[in-house]
């Protein structure tokens, strides 16, 4: 198993969909760790770490999100792997 880290900015209508509660969702079905929250610019912002084939299945919802969503982008950066999580949170707003 590779386990990987990864930042991502999901651009689009991605505010006022439960787009951060159903990532939290998704991610704990998926033992995914980390967080998700909010920017003032109205992107969403998240820290995934876990399983490389299970980060890639979140990334693959991510791309269409809740119902209502509207996702026009998602940029993606490796991060160093650091297994400093013990779970998965919504953060408030940035």
């Amino acid at each position: 198993m590779q386990y990987v880290r990864l930042h991502i900015f999901i651009s689009g209508k991605v505010q006022g969909v439960y787009f951060r509660q159903n990532t939290s969702y998704k991610a704990q079905e998926l033992n995914i760790m980390g967080w998700v929250r909010n920017l003032k610019d109205g992107r969403v912002e998240a820290i995934l770490e876990g399983e490389r084939e299970n980060i890639n299945k979140l990334l693959d919802w991510c791309n269409d999100g809740p119902e209502n969503a509207i996702v026009t982008n998602i940029e993606i950066m490796d991060e160093t792997y650091r297994n400093e999580f013990s779970n998965f949170q919504i953060l408030t707003t940035v």
